[in-house]
Formats: C-alpha cells, structure tokens, sequence
C-alpha cells in the first residue's frame, strides 16, 4: 500500500514567459536621383538660363555644367556662370557643333574650358578690374580640348578636315619635344545670326629666335 500523499495545494507548472520578437525594422529603398532633364534636342532659342538645371544635357553627351567648368576658377573661388541667354545659346551651339562631333569619334573626354566669363579672364591674364577681354570664350563661342593618346596637331587636323563649320581652330602650345599631347586645340564657332565664320587655322607656337610665343598661320609645330 503506497504511502498517502500530503495534502496541500497542487502544483503549478511554471510558465516560461513568451518573447515577443521585435517588429521588423521598416525596408527602406534607396532614393535615386531624378533623371537630368535632357534638351539636347531642343532649339536653341527655347533654352532659357533662369530656372536650368547644371546637369541638363545640351548636347547628346554634354551638360550645362560642363560648358562653365573651370578648375582655375574652383581654386580662385571665382563664379564662372553665364550672364545672359546668349552666352549659353553659343555655348551650347558650340557644344552640339564641335564637342558632340569629336566626342562621336574618339569617345568621351571632358573639354579643358568653354565660357570663360569676365572675371575669370581677368583673373588668368592678369588684367585690371575695368579691363574687358574680347576672346571668344568669354562670349561662349570657344572652346579648348586635348585628347589622350591623340597628338594635338593630328586632333587640330582633324577638326579642320571633319567638322562642319568653324570660325578657328588654333593650335596652342605644341611642343613635340614635350610629347604628343602638348598643348591643346582652341575650337570656335559664331553664334547663329552672329556673322559669317572665317574658317582660319593658326598655330600658336614658340618663335626659333626668341623664343616667344606667337601665332603663325596654318596648323604647325612651329613658327
């Protein structure tokens, strides 16, 4: 006979206390940027400056802020923009007439200077305050480019043979004893409506005597 068990209360079965699992955290999705709005096929006479957008393609390959580039400026902390409607249209003129065409044969490169404003001409030439540069560039219709791997006087011979229209090409500073890729080619184009472009090539090259810089015609490496 088993021996009687004591009274009392019963046993409770201890009860491990459920854990709740803690809520997920939200999934967040990386926000892409807009697209740049693209008017690289828009007339020239309906681009406006107020309100554009720097990153806005003008050209099949380019964008507004590639027209105001200028490291010379960044490290001056000089605000190279566009005044008016003008210097952009011929800027941009420029873009799709020269930049886009070597661009489509010798694929992408990044032009060394296009509009180059007042003060920022001043400032690279030295000049006074009330002094007013007459280059091209500081109108928007300039631009100088350079193409690795490609001598500057085959890339100035090249523009001439290929590109529908100039008023000059120039090429600046080439010195085959310092490389193919001295110095640069400067490309400009009028403005529609703006004259007649003279389609001239000079070279900007050292004189043998003096050793100056100065400008010959046709396109060389030297005077």
């Amino acid at each position: 006979m088993s021996p009687r068990q004591p009274k009392g209360k019963p046993e409770t079965a201890t009860r491990t206390p459920r854990l709740r699992a803690a809520p997920a955290a939200p999934i967040t999705r990386a926000r892409t940027a807009p697209a740049a709005p693209d008017l690289s096929a828009t007339p020239l006479e309906a681009i406006h400056l107020a309100g554009l957008d720097p990153r806005t393609l003008i050209a099949p390959n380019f964008h507004v802020y590639e027209l105001t580039r200028s490291d010379f400026a960044s490290r001056r902390g000089i605000a190279n923009t566009f005044q008016n409607d003008s210097e952009l249209r011929a800027a941009v003129h420029l873009a799709r007439q020269a930049l886009q065409p070597v661009r489509d044969a010798f694929g992408s490169f990044t032009p060394n200077s296009v509009y180059r404003g007042q003060p920022l001409e001043r400032a690279l030439k030295d000049k006074p305050s009330t002094w007013l540069s007459t280059s091209q560039h500081a109108t928007g219709e300039a631009c100088d480019i350079e193409i690795v791997g490609m001598a500057t006087l085959e890339l100035a011979a090249w523009a001439r043979d290929h590109l529908a229209d100039f008023d000059q090409i120039i090429c600046e500073c080439y010195d085959p004893r310092r490389g193919p890729n001295s110095g640069w080619v400067h490309i400009s184009l009028k403005a529609p409506g703006s004259g007649k472009n003279r389609r001239q090539c000079l070279s900007y090259v050292a004189d043998p005597e003096s050793g100056r810089l100065v400008y010959v015609p046709g396109l060389q490496a030297s005077a």
